[in-house]
């Protein structure tokens, strides 16, 4: 007979037949919290383990999707999810605390300065404990708030406070989710690394037809909890993304019009795909993705400094910033009056950070990027072999859609035995598809 000596919160149904059942709690067994303890006495070639629970806080706002959180809630602790549920005073007009309370088998909470729960800091505490942060119905109102960074209930303190990936769950009227300002929303969201799920489309509460639909439950469970593409793990990508500025005086600087919004968006990406990767980025506004290490620079000299010190340790090095060609020779140590007719200033050349990096005698596989306004594929080319990359990623900038600044691009990859291109879309979505390609080829590479 196997004894099986387990916490309270095992599941039971897992235990094999022909096995004992214990209780950890039992005075009469060795107690070592959390974990399963056998017998001194009984064979130790069955332990019985079970895989650690994903713990998911749901949030929950205010709208008629809301009426299907007990289904969701349902779906996620069936998938071996841990569900603590936080809710807006508006989502408590559509379902009940109680409801939720019953099928997540938790207190359900909705104030944020509740002495009882915050006598230990809890919304902190409930922050740290989250595996995922969940929004579903995420209303055009919460999406505002989250957007605009406040921290005026529990659940949008929650979403500041959590180092979690947010993953969020619209649900309005489809001429709400349309609307340019909801839609500005969402794209600052999505760049600062909130992954969206849906929203659907069709028959909406209010009789109209259109997107807007919370996804359903089952669907928003099994695209949370899907096992994710791990294929990059254990490697390390190191990616510079943004402009750089060459100082002129303490004032002026020489500088581009990039925004980073390529960079960051693979290096979230290649995060998803389990790589460890560093971002050497310059000056842009963007949040760095999470699990993410940025080194902020703002000269070429500083970032050409800062990849060269860690290069050595990476697998592969995405070059996406917009580097400066040329910097002042001599920079004023005070502010140029506008004194003179004319201003001239002597340029010299900066470091070529892609051609060096892809010199190296044990290289990373090497990915640049070019940005051309006109000739775009034959540049690139010309790019890829002049300086002996593994990769190139070129666009079109200075036309009516995509490039520099935009939210949109697209993109002609090149290799030495083939080339694909990915048409106008989101950098976001761009990035994903953009990282897989990476990823895909480098495997290739190593497989020669």
């Amino acid at each position: 007979m196997l004894l099986v000596v387990c916490p309270r919160w095992f599941d039971s149904r897992l235990v094999p037949r022909g096995c004992v059942l214990f209780d950890s709690t039992d005075a009469s067994l060795r107690y070592n919290r959390d974990r399963f303890i056998l017998l001194e006495s009984v064979r130790t070639d069955c332990i019985v383990t079970q895989q650690a629970a994903t713990k998911i806080l749901l949030g929950i706002s205010g709208g008629i999707a809301a009426y299907k959180t007990p289904d969701l809630i349902r779906r996620l602790r069936e998938r071996n999810a841990e569900v603590e549920v936080v809710m807006t005073r508006a989502a408590e007009s559509f379902v009940t605390p109680l409801s939720l309370q019953a099928v997540c088998g938790r207190s359900v909470r909705s104030a944020l300065l509740d002495p009882q729960a915050e006598a230990g800091m809890d919304h902190i505490e409930l922050a740290r404990w989250a595996d995922h942060l969940l929004v579903a119905p995420a209303s055009a109102h919460l999406l505002a708030r989250l957007a605009l960074g406040l921290a005026d209930d529990l659940l949008t303190t929650l979403a500041l406070a959590t180092t979690a990936p947010v993953w969020l769950a619209p649900a309005m009227n489809h001429q709400m989710w349309l609307h340019p300002a909801t839609q500005a929303n969402v794209q600052l969201l999505s760049a600062r690394g909130c992954v969206l799920l849906g929203p659907g489309s069709g028959s909406q509460a209010c009789g109209e037809i259109g997107p807007g639909r919370m996804l359903e439950p089952l669907d928003i469970a099994e695209r949370l909890l899907a096992p994710r593409p791990q294929c990059m793990a254990g490697r390390h990508v190191l990616i510079t993304a943004g402009p750089t500025q060459e100082a002129i005086d303490p004032v002026r600087y020489i500088g581009n019009r990039s925004s980073g919004k390529m960079g960051y968006a693979l290096a979230a990406a290649f995060t998803e795909l389990g790589a460890r990767v560093t971002l050497v980025s310059g000056p842009t506004a963007l949040a760095c993705p999470l699990g993410v290490e940025r080194v902020s620079i703002e000269s070429a000299g500083q970032l050409y400094e800062a990849v060269m010190q860690r290069v050595q340790t990476c697998s592969l090095f995405v070059a996406t910033a917009a580097v400066a060609d040329y910097r002042p020779q001599d920079v004023v140590a005070t502010k140029i009056k506008k004194e003179a007719s004319s201003l001239t200033l002597t340029l010299v050349r900066n470091p070529d950070i892609l051609a060096e990096v892809a010199a190296l005698p044990e290289a990373p596989f090497t990915v640049g990027f070019a940005a051309e306004t006109d000739a775009v594929e034959q540049h690139a080319m010309e790019k890829l072999q002049a300086k002996g990359l593994d990769m190139i990623a070129a666009n079109l900038v200075g036309a009516e859609h995509g490039g520099f600044g935009a939210d949109d691009n697209a993109l002609i990859v090149l290799w030495h035995a083939g080339r694909q291109v990915f048409p106008m879309m989101p950098k976001v979505r761009l990035g994903k598809e953009l990282a897989k390609l990476i990823a895909d080829r480098y495997a290739a590479s190593l497989a020669n």
